[in-house]
């Protein structure tokens, strides 16, 4: 655990001396779902029924912005090889960075979110269950972003790869979260999608810095 904790204020320590790529991710963030309104207009009625939609997408994306730096500054300053040389498993240390990623991305997404939630007229049943829904998926995004930070390591076009790797398996993590807010929204239960997102992080939870760590080693090898 001392380890781990030294990782993530290494990190954040990082990320604070580099301050513009997380006001980027948020600022993406709320661009994107401002501009909606625009191009589908402000009637309320197409505003609620879209919002919870638009919001999942919006941080989804907003999430992927910074998931390249995740390993790629630390493997071409060396970093990453003296990390994975320590008494530690890198299994731990992988997932001491997702753990700083998702402080400094998705914890500002799930701050914002309120704020554009009434933006975008989304009803008030909704409101807790996008929060809760975002606090349960967006760490899910990071572990599951770390895997493809991890496989592309010494790619030449990694943002495309990248996209191309995580996106499909973000996919049941946005379903289930949309679903969930348009269940409450109908007076339905939420309670099975909010398992279901729950399994996924508790699955991805151990699985995901293995597979990061396995590939993050195959990278250094070469």
């Amino acid at each position: 655990m001392k380890a781990f904790a030294s990782i993530v204020k290494r990190d954040l320590r990082l990320a604070q001396r580099q301050g513009m790529d997380s006001l980027m991710v948020v600022a993406f963030f709320v661009l994107a779902v401002v501009l909606f309104p625009f191009g589908v207009g402000p009637e309320a009625s197409i505003l609620a029924r879209i919002s919870s939609g638009v919001i999942w997408v919006a941080a989804l994306l907003a999430a992927m912005l910074s998931l390249e730096r995740l390993f790629q500054i630390d493997y071409e300053d060396g970093s990453l090889e003296l990390l994975a040389l320590q008494p530690v498993p890198l299994e731990i240390t992988v997932l001491a960075k997702i753990t700083a990623h998702w402080l400094t991305t998705g914890l500002p997404l799930l701050i914002a979110t309120p704020l554009l939630a009434i933006f975008m007229n989304l009803p008030g049943d909704g409101f807790l269950v996008l929060v809760l829904t975002l606090a349960i998926g967006t760490p899910s995004l990071s572990l599951i972003g770390a895997i493809g930070a991890a496989l592309i390591l010494g790619s030449r076009r990694g943002g495309v790869l990248l996209s191309l790797l995580v996106l499909p398996l973000y996919i049941p993590v946005l379903i289930f979260g949309v679903s969930a807010v348009d269940g409450a929204i109908s007076g339905l239960s939420v309670k099975p999608h909010l398992l279901i997102m729950t399994g996924l992080l508790v699955a991805a939870l151990p699985l995901c810095p293995w597979a990061g760590a396995g590939a993050i080693r195959q990278a250094l090898e070469t």
